[in-house]
């Protein structure tokens, strides 16, 4: 426990407020009471204090919020194949096979990050991964997560064969007399491949998860995260980290519960009713429940999203949550107090998400509340000022518009729509709160690539491939109080956290490089060197 008296003077800083006041938004010094800032100024100005520490001119910033992320599956994904810098299928293969030199023994090889445009035709099959891996079951997750590319062996441990009925909101893929391909999209993927893959895993293989991304984090001056697809493994999982460091974590976590679409209204509303039971518990700064998230379409990149308009194929998708089965689930949270997070990536999904909230408002009557919908990758105009009409907020992830994974992106749009990819200063001008996250592991983790993408619509993955529409790209003081202030305000923390100012939680990340003075290719190449959560610190390095 941080001693709640000790005081501590940081100095001779370029200290980064988050304020969105420009008077007060830098300062020199501020000091740290407990787990708490109780001065911010000018270093000639600064109280007297137990201690004083010299942070020697570096730049600190408030501690940063992953405003989405999935913590076990990034645990998982870190000790995965990497799969995001082949960009061809030969490519894929080699990471394939050298993983399976590496480790003869295991009995399942698991993969991530694969792009469709490095596949031929973007159709991934089987029989591509059989020609070099048929004796174990592979299990490769798209760059997205929407979609899972497994080979023969896989197929038979999941039961898949040309009888198989795809489940609500997915697809088993099938060539032209019905056999399946190997490739599982959308919730194919989640109730055929994620199934097998949580059997599989043990409790001890999660602790490993959980401990792995919580030290990832804590290295990139993250001090707060928020869940988007929690479930009971990633609950008890969290507790026992909790438990395992009496009662408290490294790192803040605000977690939305995961509601499933069974086609049953009665099974769905039992979902939100176990959300509502858990956010209704004792509430700590650790770990809490504090919303539901429901995915409704899928991704732009694979064509599942869904859109108002075709593709440039001439297909769509079909919502995930139909406007019938969403309008009670998303009514019931809001009555329940309960922060709703809707995955809509197309702008047929976002119109859907806002319909169901229009509802909810009308049905529940005038009561604070402060929604939010996921990614908003494609949003038709005037989407970002209905959302701030309803006070929705927008969380976007820098990172997916990386012009090195954007161009398959564009290619299944093919029209104007690519024009207006990912336009972050819509929902400023519009007053929506913009929450910038990563949604790791559908990309880097890493938050100053994150603000690098933000501030310059650059590559963090390539550098050398040029900036995609630089005129939706922000000032980085703007970026970093999206990542900071904005994403905790996004869970409601607004009013105790993601600033430095005084009566604040003391979460601060101290870089190696002041990334303002140098510009935004300092992003690359800067370091977090401390990374401070409630007044202790818990990364150096």
């Amino acid at each position: 426990m941080t001693d709640q008296t000790l005081t501590t003077l940081y100095r001779n800083g370029r200290v980064f407020t988050a304020d969105a006041d420009p008077a007060t938004a830098w300062a020199e010094a501020f000091v740290v009471t407990g787990d708490t800032i109780s001065w911010v100024g000018p270093e000639e100005a600064a109280p007297s204090a137990d201690r004083a520490v010299d942070l020697q001119g570096r730049l600190v910033l408030p501690g940063i919020t992953d405003a989405h992320t999935h913590l076990l599956m990034m645990g998982a994904a870190l000790g995965q194949v990497y799969l995001t810098d082949a960009r061809d299928l030969g490519g894929i293969l080699r990471l394939l096979v050298e993983a399976r030199e590496a480790q003869p023994g295991a009995p399942v090889l698991r993969g991530r990050g694969w792009l469709f445009d490095a596949v031929p035709d973007g159709a991934p099959t089987a029989a591509m991964i059989d020609a070099v891996l048929p004796d174990i079951p592979v299990y490769l997750d798209a760059n997205d997560y929407h979609s899972c590319w497994v080979n023969t062996a896989a197929l038979a441990e999941l039961g898949i064969t040309r009888d198989t009925p795809d489940p609500i909101g997915g697809e088993i893929v099938r060539d032209a007399d019905g056999e399946p391909t190997g490739l599982l999209l959308e919730t194919a993927a989640t109730q055929y491949a994620w199934t097998q893959r949580d059997e599989a895993t043990t409790d001890a293989d999660r602790d490993e998860h959980v401990e792995r991304t919580i030290d990832a984090y804590l290295a990139t001056g993250v001090a707060g995260v928020v869940d988007m697809a929690f479930d009971e493994f990633g609950l008890a999982a969290l507790r026992r980290a909790q438990d395992r460091r009496g009662g408290e974590l490294p790192l803040r976590v605000a977690a939305h519960w995961l509601i499933t679409n069974t086609g049953d209204d009665a099974a769905n509303l039992a979902q939100v009713e176990r959300a509502a039971q858990l956010a209704a518990e004792p509430a700590t700064p650790w770990l809490r429940v504090v919303g539901i998230k429901l995915i409704l379409d899928g991704v732009i990149d694979a064509c599942t999203a869904a859109m108002r308009q075709p593709y440039a194929d001439g297909s769509n998708a079909d919502p995930i949550w139909p406007l019938e089965r969403l309008a009670p689930v998303v009514a019931a949270a809001d009555a329940a107090g309960l922060q709703i997070a809707q995955h809509a990536i197309g702008d047929y999904a976002s119109q859907l998400a806002l319909d169901a909230l229009e509802q909810a408002v009308a049905a529940n009557g005038d009561r604070p509340r402060r929604h939010r919908i996921e990614h908003l990758e494609y949003a038709a105009p005037g989407t970002a000022e209905r959302m701030a009409r309803l006070g929705v907020t927008a969380s976007m992830q820098p990172v997916h518009s990386d012009p090195a994974i954007f161009e398959n992106w564009a290619e299944m749009l093919g029209d104007e729509r690519v024009d207006r990819a990912f336009p972050w200063p819509e929902y400023e001008d519009a007053g929506a709160l913009l929450a910038f996250s990563t949604d790791s592991p559908t990309a880097p983790h890493q938050a100053l690539a994150n603000l690098y993408v933000a501030s310059t619509r650059a590559s963090a993955l390539d550098p050398s491939v040029p900036a995609v529409h630089p005129q939706y790209a922000l000032p980085l003081e703007r970026a970093v109080a999206h990542a900071t202030r904005d994403a905790a305000a996004s869970v409601g923390d607004g009013d105790w956290r993601g600033r430095i100012a005084p009566g604040y939680a003391a979460d601060l990340a101290v870089l190696d490089a002041d990334v303002f003075a140098e510009g935004a290719s300092s992003l690359l190449r800067a370091r977090v060197v401390e990374t401070i959560v409630a007044g202790r610190t818990v990364f150096a390095g």
